[in-house]
């Protein structure tokens, strides 16, 4: 049976469940990323990107397309040789046997097999782990319930919805329990019950004790699920820290002033970049540090021609920070 031919490779060997691994003070830190960097010919992919991760944490990893995340990813899992730097699981170089088996990645693409069941995708993925007899078929159980695929078990994935799809796609690469997980965009696609599925998910695996690295384009998911956010551009973290930290940061008591005018279009461009503000979508975007400032805006934008429809004053949140740091929409 043909299987998706970007995922041919075997999946790595199993480890004990999260819950049944004896942590000690000593134990090394989940990720270790120092000074990494890959080069594909005359483009720096990643330049000497450092980072760590500690026990229990969700990591966002935001930026536009091209940055370097997916890169940084497969240098993680292995599957990319960086040109210098090094990358540690646990303690263990990646792609060395022990960071394997402490570590699974939730690819954005799907792996799953069309002409078998759930369950015997399941089966099928385990005994790639290693799995095998009682350990196996508890999996199998607990990854069943996990993806709230209980009542689809013996349905053929060819069949499954959408989001059923994914979260089985999320089950077979996490069977063997792995305590670091990578998890490329696992909500592409999928409807919004599905989405809350996946978050129900992922708590779940953070209340096993699992590390997570979560990349996403939806900055609501980064701020609902992740202790922490890492904005990638340019094949470097430009940013690192808490939601708060990160709006702090680069805002610090300012407000913004989204507005909308009537006008000419080239007339409304011009005067935006004369008050040092933004155009998104035909919005006006300004930061201003107070509420009163409102109005000189207001007037300026009167006596350049232009009529008002709408204006709002919010506190940036985290796409402000993140079109204030690298220039561009996280999807562009």
């Amino acid at each position: 049976m043909a299987h998706n031919s970007e995922h041919n490779e075997p999946r790595s060997p199993p480890i004990a469940s999260p819950a049944a691994v004896t942590m000690t003070p000593a134990e090394p830190l989940p990720l270790q990323v120092t000074t990494l960097v890959k080069r594909f010919a005359q483009v720096t992919a990643v330049d000497g990107i450092s980072l760590s991760l500690h026990r229990g944490e969700c990591l966002g990893l935001l930026g536009p397309n091209g940055a370097g995340k997916s890169t940084l990813i497969r240098s993680i899992v292995g599957r990319v040789i960086p040109d210098s730097g090094q990358v540690a699981v646990f303690g263990s170089p990646a792609a060395s046997p022990a960071a394997r088996a402490a570590l699974g990645w939730v690819p954005q693409e799907l792996a799953i097999y069309p002409r078998l069941t759930a369950r015997e995708n399941l089966h099928a993925f385990g005994s790639y782990y290693g799995l095998s007899g009682k350990s196996l078929d508890e999996a199998i159980a607990w990854c069943l319930n996990w993806a709230a695929l209980d009542d689809r078990a013996t349905e053929l994935t060819r069949n499954l919805s959408g989001g059923m799809k994914r979260r089985l796609n999320m089950a077979a690469g996490l069977i063997h329990q792995p305590r670091l997980v990578l998890m490329d965009e696992p909500t592409v696609g999928v409807d919004p019950q599905s989405r809350n599925r996946i978050f129900e998910m992922i708590e779940a695996l953070r209340e096993k004790g699992a590390t997570i690295i979560y990349t996403t384009h939806y900055m609501e998911e980064a701020e609902r699920l992740c202790d922490r956010i890492a904005i990638v551009d340019h094949g470097r973290i430009i940013a690192l820290g808490t939601h708060q930290a990160l709006v702090q940061d680069a805002f610090a008591s300012s407000s913004q002033v989204l507005a909308r005018f009537d006008g000419p279009p080239d007339t409304l461009a011009a005067w935006v970049a004369s008050q040092s503000g933004r155009l998104v979508d035909a919005t006006a975007e300004f930061t201003i540090e107070h509420p009163t400032q409102i109005a000189a805006l207001l007037e300026s934008a009167s006596a350049a021609g232009l009529q008002l429809v709408d204006v709002s004053l919010r506190r940036p949140n985290l796409e402000s920070v993140f079109l204030k740091l690298t220039g561009r929409e996280l999807r562009d």
